[in-house]
């Protein structure tokens, strides 16, 4: 995933050298998303000699000459360590100080074209940098839109769909002028270029023509705005209103775009999370929002077209800096394993009641409880996700079905998508997502609401697009994961849904005993997985055994095949080697083929109904 970050500093005086430290560590706390490049623009305004304590003249703005691109390839300690190589270089004054000033940031993880700086972000729109762009996503049509600007003059550098955006918005904004139409505003740029878009992608515009304003937008891929007023008299009141932090109110502040949270929440937790098809201008310390509608425009002069303008509200961000940082461990995704015991505990807080008598356990579902009379009468319940989302409710199939009895399916939110399957009204459709965020999960949200189904969601991000969009959920508080494999927010969601069983099934007598003692595992759970971490230096000895093997086959039956798939998964995600979870039942029709002497096989046998089966297969 790439990772997009912004930074805009209003009627504040910041020094360049300040401004780069903000963009580098913004792009640190992306790092966990993955990426092999990186790239800044920060403006290079003529030296002008100024006190930093007295305020920026407004005609500095007709000083500005093209924004500052640097790109690296590699980890972003490169791209810093060529950022200050080319500062050095060109004698460029860090110490120069800016009243106001707008800095983007990218981490490319590589979908068009090798990792080279020449495919890195921030793409331009050519040699003055007129327009520039940072993408989380993909275009679709990139294609077509480069043929029809290659028509026009325009030459490609790189091998991204992305350079076609800022080319894009350079054609619309020139074709403006051309027609003399002198009064053409960023937004309306802005606004020209989407309609011509297809895909997912979050974009944070900036350009030279527009100095010190910048211009997100998005449509499926996740952006947020953070909010930080200086203003002793806002910051310390006991409330906050969003018209104040919104609106251009001359009080100093600061504001942050990101591709989410974690690069936000250090600088402040007043945030904004941007809605697909919304466009949000920065500028003079204001935050103006209009919400995009494609059919305007497409008669006519779309540039003329005015948009709806919205109000939004700020949120708050229910996590600390302290949740960000590694801490003891060695990597991010070590810790989150290590904090599975007190994520379980705080999953099942609240919701999972016992008390001293066998009546008093039971289930509470504050966010389903107004629709489980309707899921217990569904045609069946379909299971939808993707990736490790999807092998946490395939773990959690098996005792849905046992308590509920009503048939439970399995879709991959891509291929329910390419299949166009069958949804039906009478069906409930529960959609499985860390983020809240992930793309083709998104679609096929969209896909089932049309069919009218009832949507219920499972996410770990309050205020996510599934969190919104659905008609009722759970959210699991697994607590911030930042390791791309995830761990905690898989125990957590097998939970989450193990009690979405027992509250589907609370009024069927006949399965009172068997939920008491689900019930009472529930409880024990986080002091077994305790017992387990105990096991890390086994762990360790046993990964020396395999790391020269070159696969991995991992067998699991019942309920244990979901564990066999997800384990495969993180053996291919962390350890890049080739693994297959495979259902011991299928072991004979095909993959027993794979098995000699020097094939490393883990099975995945606990002591359940299958356990005499997976035995004779390690006997093998």
């Amino acid at each position: 995933m790439c990772g997009i970050f912004a930074y805009l500093n209003y009627n504040v005086n910041r020094e360049r050298r300040y401004i780069l430290q903000v963009l580098f560590n913004g792009l640190r706390r992306l790092e966990y998303r993955g990426y092999d490049s990186a790239g800044i623009s920060i403006d290079d305004y003529f030296s002008v000699s100024r006190n930093p304590n007295t305020p920026q003249p407004s005609s500095i703005n007709s000083l500005s000459s093209s924004p500052l691109v640097f790109r690296q390839e590699g980890n972003i300690e490169s791209l810093v360590k060529s950022v200050y190589q080319e500062v050095a270089a060109t004698e460029l004054n860090l110490e120069e100080s800016f009243t106001t000033h707008a800095g983007i940031a990218h981490t490319r993880w590589a979908t068009h074209g090798v990792p080279a700086p020449r495919n890195s972000h921030p793409q331009t729109s050519g040699s003055g940098n007129d327009f520039l762009v940072v993408h989380n996503g993909v275009i679709t049509n990139y294609e077509v839109l480069k043929e029809t600007l290659v028509r026009h003059g325009f030459t490609f550098e790189s091998e991204t769909d992305t350079e076609v955006i800022p080319k894009l918005a350079k054609f619309v904004f020139d074709k403006a002028n051309e027609e003399g139409d002198q009064t053409v505003t960023f937004n309306q740029v802005v606004l020209e270029v989407m309609r011509h878009l297809e895909g997912a992608y979050a974009l944070i515009f900036k350009s030279r023509h527009y100095p010190n304003e910048l211009i997100a937008c998005k449509r499926g891929s996740p952006l947020l705005l953070g909010v930080k007023e200086l203003n002793d008299d806002v910051c310390n009141g006991s409330a906050f209103h969003d018209a104040k932090f919104l609106s251009k109110n001359g009080n100093p502040k600061e504001l942050f775009l990101s591709s989410d949270a974690n690069a936000i929440i250090e600088h402040t937790k007043k945030v904004l999370v941007i809605e697909d098809g919304e466009v949000v201008h920065l500028k003079e310390g204001g935050v103006s929002i209009l919400k995009f509608n494609n059919d305007k425009g497409r008669n006519g002069d779309s540039l003329s077209a005015r948009p709806a303008s919205v109000q939004r509200a700020l949120s708050i961000l229910e996590m600390e800096v302290e949740q960000i940082n590694k801490g003891k461990y060695k990597h991010y995704m070590q810790k989150e394993i290590h904090e599975q015991p007190e994520s379980l505990t705080t999953t099942m807080r609240g919701r999972l009641l016992r008390g001293g008598s066998c009546k008093a356990k039971t289930v509470l579902l504050g966010g389903l409880k107004d629709h489980l009379k309707t899921i217990r009468r569904s045609r069946r319940i379909v299971f939808i996700g993707c990736g490790t989302s999807y092998n946490a409710a395939l773990a959690a199939r098996p005792i849905l079905e046992e308590l509920s009895g009503v048939p439970v399916t399995m879709e991959i939110a891509s291929d329910l998508l390419d299949r166009q399957g069958p949804i039906y009204r009478e069906d409930t459709a529960v959609f499985v997502s860390q983020s809240g965020e992930t793309a083709d999960t998104l679609l096929a949200l969209e896909y089932t609401l049309e069919n009218g189904a009832l949507c219920v969601g499972i996410t770990n991000t309050v205020g996510s697009v599934i969190a919104r969009n659905t008609h009722c959920g759970v959210h699991i508080n697994a607590g911030c994961e930042i390791g791309v494999a995830s761990t905690k927010a898989y125990t957590s969601q097998i939970v989450v849904m193990a009690m979405l069983a027992l509250a589907i099934g609370g009024d069927t007598i006949s399965k009172q005993e068997r939920r008491e003692a689900i019930i009472d595992g529930l409880f024990d759970l986080p002091n077994k997985i305790r017992e387990v971490l105990k096991l890390d230096q086994e762990m360790k000895d046993l990964a020396k055994l395999l790391i020269a093997e070159q696969s991995l086959l991992v067998f699991g039956r019942g309920y244990n095949y979901a564990t066999a798939l997800e384990g495969a998964l993180k053996v291919k995600e962390v350890a890049l080697m080739h693994s297959e979870g495979i259902l011991a039942g299928e072991m004979k029709h095909g993959p027993l083929a794979l098995v000699d002497e020097n094939l490393p096989i883990v099975v995945i046998a606990t002591h359940d109904a299958c356990f005499s089966y997976l035995r004779i297969i390690s006997l093998c």
